[in-house]
């Protein structure tokens, strides 16, 4: 990724300094297990071990990849050269290149997801935060655009939690599936290396061994764990998607906070555009976009080929970097975002009493009136407020027959906020639990 849309933490992953060091971090713990074994001599594997201080040289790496056409190949030969030609006899016995490739991707993806999951828990507490602030701001529910009834702009926020709370169980099992090695040899099948050595290198890296490999981990794994990212990356959309439109001039009932020295427009200074949160729907495409190749390279050739690896060497990446970055922005548009309680309740009032229509066709259902005798009367005096921008309840106590049905004193409670929001504290306990 950029550095424009990248954080540093989750860029470090995928450095090439950070590959190598977790590849030779591979080859010394299988050499350690394989001396434990007997299979090789101590003295060898801990000669493997003199590098471990040592900062690969990338120039030097690639130097050598560009005659062995090999990228673990080459790795091995500058490894040699700071260990020892002799000494380095036995790294990478009985190995096979997936074996390092494989695992230290999934150890990649496994120290990515622990910034995810991190990022999410952040944005959780930010969510939870402005919720409990809003819980009673009431605002107006819409549904395809359109005014529907009253809400609360707190469960907007908790709706959002519950989203994303539900994202952060996805991602920890994402983690744990993706949390797997393997150091099987050619074709999985341990011929050439006992499964001691990939027990004792998968613990030392925080993996568990894959129960069968074949020469690759399988893929169904990765596919998940960028599935999951998509999912989360779809969250964020949404939640933007939703101040986007609370930003709208004719709304205006939340915002994006917008700081002194900002410009909003090279060509009218009087804009304030939704920046962060438009730039968070571009980023979630991006991240979706790893999740179709993921999932095409499930299917390999027998026990194994490479069409998968290109894919992985940009898609790891990328979809991890722009998503940590994502969730941050996220968090932070929410910490500071705008609130306008008293734009929310004009919006609302923009058709008087319209959005308790509802509430008067339950009470007519109940007072005898059929549902289709109900409807009509109800819509006919809706529509007059869509149209003339009359107050719904006073069409209402004009009309002879709503009046017959209910009374005066009936319709005059149907107006009453309240009831809207008597079941919020409910919701709360629910998505919160605390």
């Amino acid at each position: 990724m950029i550095p424009r849309y990248s954080r540093p933490e989750m860029v470090a992953i995928w450095s090439p300094e950070s590959k190598f060091r977790i590849w030779y971090e591979i080859e010394a713990h299988a050499c350690d297990a394989m001396a434990d074994l007997g299979v090789i001599p101590r003295e060898n594997a801990d000669a493997v071990w003199k590098a471990k201080d040592v900062e690969f040289d990338v120039a030097r790496i690639d130097e050598i990849e560009a005659v062995t056409k090999h990228d673990v190949i080459a790795f091995l030969t500058h490894l040699a050269e700071h260990v020892g030609s002799e000494e380095a006899r036995f790294v990478h016995q009985g190995m096979t290149s997936s074996d390092v490739l494989d695992t230290a991707l999934n150890v990649q993806l496994v120290k990515a997801a622990d910034i995810l999951i991190a990022d999410v828990e952040a944005l959780l507490a930010a969510l939870k935060r402005r919720a409990i602030e809003h819980k009673d701001t009431v605002r107006v529910g819409r549904s395809h655009g359109i005014h529907a009834e009253p809400t609360t702009m707190g469960l907007t926020f908790a709706r959002f939690y519950a989203e994303m709370d539900r994202n952060l169980t996805r991602l920890r099992t994402a983690r744990d599936e993706i949390a797997t090695g393997a150091i099987s040899g050619a074709v999985g099948t341990f011929a050439n290396i006992d499964p001691r050595v990939e027990e004792h290198v998968c613990a030392k890296l925080g993996l568990v061994p894959e129960p069968i490999s074949t020469q690759v981990i399988p893929r169904d794994r990765h596919a998940a764990f960028f599935a999951c990212l998509g999912v989360v990356a779809s969250s964020v959309e949404n939640i933007a998607i939703e101040i986007r439109h609370m930003q709208r001039t004719e709304v205006l009932e939340g915002a994006e906070f917008f700081s002194m020295g900002q410009k909003g427009s090279s060509a009218m200074p009087h804009k304030k555009n939704p920046v962060l949160t438009e730039n968070l729907t571009g980023l979630a495409r991006l991240v979706r976009m790893s999740v179709i190749p993921a999932m095409e390279n499930v299917a390999l050739w027998h026990e194994r080929d490479i069409s998968h690896s290109s894919v992985e060497r940009m898609i790891g990446p990328d979809a991890t970097v722009t998503l940590d970055f994502a969730l941050a922005r996220l968090t932070g548009v929410i910490d500071k975002m705008l609130i306008f309680p008293q734009n929310m309740l004009d919006n609302m009032n923009k058709f008087p009493g319209l959005v308790m229509s509802q509430r008067v066709l339950l009470a007519l259902t109940q007072a005898g009136v059929s549902r289709e005798d109900a409807y009509v009367m109800v819509q006919r005096n809706a529509l007059k407020v869509w149209e003339e921008r009359t107050d719904f309840k006073e069409e209402l106590l004009s009309d002879t027959d709503v009046v017959a049905a209910l009374g005066a004193d009936a319709i005059e409670e149907k107006f009453d906020m309240g009831y809207h929001t008597k079941h919020v504290d409910t919701i709360f306990a629910r998505v919160f639990r605390d």
